[in-house]
């Protein structure tokens, strides 16, 4: 009974442990002279925002003991590791020249300051929860330098930090580096250097419930921000005209569609070629299983996506939340396993009656398998270069004790309750045995030309919001708007959906009913030109390395295939109501 006990209540401790994130005191609350919680992170070059290495990878000052802060999975994900330090910042204590320490650079030092300061090395630090930001060093070019001797490397070696307060709790922070204190590092020579930095303290009206939407501000300049909500405000007044339309179109046609039909004249009902095929249009499409893995993992990330918008609508989801996205999209990935199984299972036993378990293995692989080979690929690259990135042992263990112990159980429950609470496939015509011969197609209703319109007016409606998004994912750009990215979310839902329906009934009427995949592919290609839009995105920044470059393309890889096998699964569902409905208006032979 213990046994059985302890084996029921694993899972949520697994669970308890991928929301564990330690925070300075629980009510970010402080007296006169308390020590305020300060801890280091990370440098890495500007231009390579995911190439981040452990702060003390550079020979600033150490303390005399390493004491690693104890992070969440989602940190552990994110790259960060909250170190200690010798900078001692108390409440409401000012310090002058305050000595950090008194260090001896060698040559091997200054040449590891002098490269970080080549790439634009910055540091990340936490102080009470709040990210704040610096540069190592300068560099100045020879058009500057007295001697005309250039370009000259400078350490900066003082820091001034200005905090905030209101009341009693701290509000914001900005770490200042004098370039009047600096140190040349342009030879390598060995050189005595004495760290120091200043504390200030000044009063502010700002609330603690605000203090992050300075984070949300930091790039939002009016202007840009007019010209961006212009931008989406276009893009959904045109898709909108353009979906009226073209379903006003669709339902013209239909109407007459049926006339003829009804009217029985031999000439027009010549004209109704998609009546031809009522008995083959709902023919059980070929790898039935793996149409419904598709189903199973495009459901679900569908129901991924609208949990994190509505953690983003509640507040729980805002910039510089150390981990907390990745911990959120780990922790609702893991629940809605069971959505999966559902799906998949449910819509395979339409069809037959055993073999559904196979179509619940597939969904479990279909979209984790890929991502997981490429992340650990990634993984073996981030080792190899010492970066943050890399994910440690023990967390490796976690995520799979987490899917071993939670998901593949969800899955399998998901897809027993599917199977049982099965329904036999309605469909309103018998379909024949033998399968109608499909006439020869021109090249634009194959598949790859629908494929080509069917992303192209989609990618084209959000290309704005997604510019924003990798700029956000790849840059310093904070998209701070959760409802303009849903709008354009429901927007593209609803342009997949319609161009669906309408490429189906294009492609019946010419007679041709294998419309089962050629609607998944319809729907996913708007995934494949946000892949290639991410490329041209990649040409245009000034990111560069092997590191940078291979966490690019693997993350937007995973990203455009996750939404390959949802806007797939959107396409289908509504190309199978859509041959539903047309067949049921017409009795046929």
């Amino acid at each position: 009974m213990g046994r059985m006990i302890s084996q029921l209540i694993l899972p949520f401790q697994l669970l308890l442990i991928l929301g564990l994130s330690v925070a300075s005191p629980n009510d970010h609350r402080y007296n006169l002279g308390d020590e305020v919680p300060l801890f280091v992170n990370k440098v890495g070059p500007l231009n390579n925002p995911s190439e981040t290495y452990q702060y003390y990878d550079l020979p600033f000052c150490q303390p005399g003991e390493l004491l690693p802060e104890k992070e969440s999975l989602g940190e552990v994900l994110n790259g960060d590791h909250l170190t200690n330090t010798l900078y001692q910042l108390k409440f409401g204590v000012e310090k002058d020249g305050a000595v950090l320490c008194h260090k001896k650079l060698n040559q091997n030092d200054i040449s590891e300051f002098r490269a970080a300061i080549i790439k634009d090395y910055y540091y990340q630090m936490y102080f009470d929860d709040l990210p704040f930001w610096g540069f190592v060093g300068k560099i100045e070019d020879e058009l500057w330098t007295l001697d005309g001797k250039g370009p000259k490397y400078f350490l900066f070696k003082h820091i001034q930090f200005d905090v905030l307060y209101n009341g009693n709790q701290v509000i914001e922070i900005h770490a200042l580096s004098d370039p009047s204190h600096v140190v040349d590092i342009t030879e390598d020579i060995d050189q005595d250097v004495t760290f120091t930095y200043n504390v200030r303290w000044n009063e502010t009206s700002t609330l603690f419930k605000n203090r992050m939407e300075r984070y949300s501000k930091a790039s939002a300049k009016p202007v840009i921000h007019q010209v961006h909500w212009f931008s989406v405000i276009n893009s959904i007044v045109i898709s909108v005209l353009l979906m009226a339309f073209f379903a006003v179109s669709m339902m013209q046609r239909l109407k007459n569609d049926l006339r003829k039909w009804a009217s029985g004249d031999e000439e027009e009902d010549k004209e109704v070629g998609w009546k031809y095929l009522h008995g083959d249009v709902f023919r059980c499409p070929s790898n039935m299983p793996l149409l419904c893995a598709v189903i199973g993992a495009g459901t679900q990330l569908l129901t991924l996506f609208c949990c994190l918008f509505i953690l983003a609508f509640l507040g729980v989801l805002y910039p510089y939340n150390r981990g907390t996205l990745l911990t959120s999209l780990v922790i609702i990935y893991t629940l809605t396993s069971a959505v999966a199984g559902y799906s998949s299972a449910s819509f395979y036993s339409q069809f037959f009656e055993t073999g559904w378990e196979r179509s619940v293995t597939f969904s479990a692989v279909l979209f984790l398998g890929p991502s997981l080979i490429m992340q650990f690929f990634l993984n073996s690259v981030a080792v190899l270069f010492g970066a943050t990135l890399a994910i440690p042992f023990g967390s490796i263990i976690v995520i799979i004790l987490v899917y071993t112990f939670i998901a593949i159980p969800l899955l399998a429950l998901g897809g027993l309750i599917g199977y049982r609470c099965r329904s036999e496939f309605q469909a309103p015509s018998a379909t024949k045995k033998c399968a109608r011969e499909i006439p020869p197609l021109a090249w634009y209703r194959k598949t790859t030309g629908q494929m080509f319109l069917a992303g192209l007016l989609p990618f084209s409606a959000i290309v704005v919001e997604l510019h924003q998004l990798y700029a956000t994912l790849w840059g310093y750009k904070i998209s701070t708007l959760p409802g303009i990215l849903f709008f354009m979310f429901v927007i593209l839902i609803l342009l997949t959906v319609t161009l669906s329906i309408g490429l189906t009934y294009i492609q019946l009427t010419v007679e041709d009913h294998e419309w089962w995949w050629r609607s998944i592919f319809r729907g996913g290609s708007t995934a494949v030109f946000m892949f290639a839009y991410s490329i041209y995105f990649y040409c245009k920044s000034n990111m560069s390395g092997v590191l940078q470059t291979t966490t690019f393309f693997v993350y937007n890889t995973c990203i455009c295939y996750a939404f390959f096998l949802m806007l797939g699964t959107i396409s289908l569902r509504a190309s199978l109501m859509f041959t539903r409905r047309i067949y049921h208006a017409v009795k046929s032979e």
